[in-house]
């Protein structure tokens, strides 16, 4: 059985988003150094070893840095000429074999399972499919043909060990 889909473009703000939040939870435990300094430095404040708040603010844009460094390569990949193809619009034919990347009825391209890391069943948006960081198939549900077609793509995730 094949799953058809509609012809659909990834949304750019969409991507950053996934991408942005899926980075930040893989790497929150970074953010704890930043949290680990500014205690120490608010500690040795008010204990009166070293009257100085620079190590409070100094973590404090520390941590903001690192927020914000994530979310500027993502922004960027959605700029760069060479990610375009990301967000160009295509229709995808998925089975337990392969899943072909149709951008009109000739052509197209094919990605092996074997190249999908994970996946993870979205309750509000779909399926999102985890190629590399920063590296996905997003499938709302909208852009399946029927009911039976989401259900077959649960199926075959699940014979194929990607999800629970």
């Amino acid at each position: 059985m094949i799953v058809k889909t509609k012809k659909f473009a990834l949304d750019k703000k969409k991507y950053i988003n996934l991408a942005f939040t899926r980075q930040i939870k893989k790497s929150w435990q970074w953010l704890l150094i930043p949290l680990a300094v500014m205690i120490l430095g608010v500690g040795l404040h008010f204990s009166g070893v070293y009257k100085n708040w620079w190590i409070l603010i100094t973590a404090f844009i520390g941590g903001l840095l690192y927020i914000a460094f994530w979310y500027i390569q993502f922004y960027a990949a959605t700029q760069m000429e060479q990610n375009a193809q990301m967000f160009d619009k295509f229709a995808y034919e998925i089975d337990s074999r392969q899943i072909m990347i149709k951008v009109n009825k000739r052509e197209g391209g094919v990605i092996k399972w074997d190249t999908i890391q994970s996946a993870e069943k979205l309750e509000d948006s779909g399926f999102l499919l985890n190629i590399a960081r920063g590296q996905f198939l997003h499938f709302p549900k909208n852009v399946f043909n029927s009911d039976h077609d989401l259900k077959l793509m649960d199926n075959i995730l699940r014979r194929k060990g990607l999800i629970d």
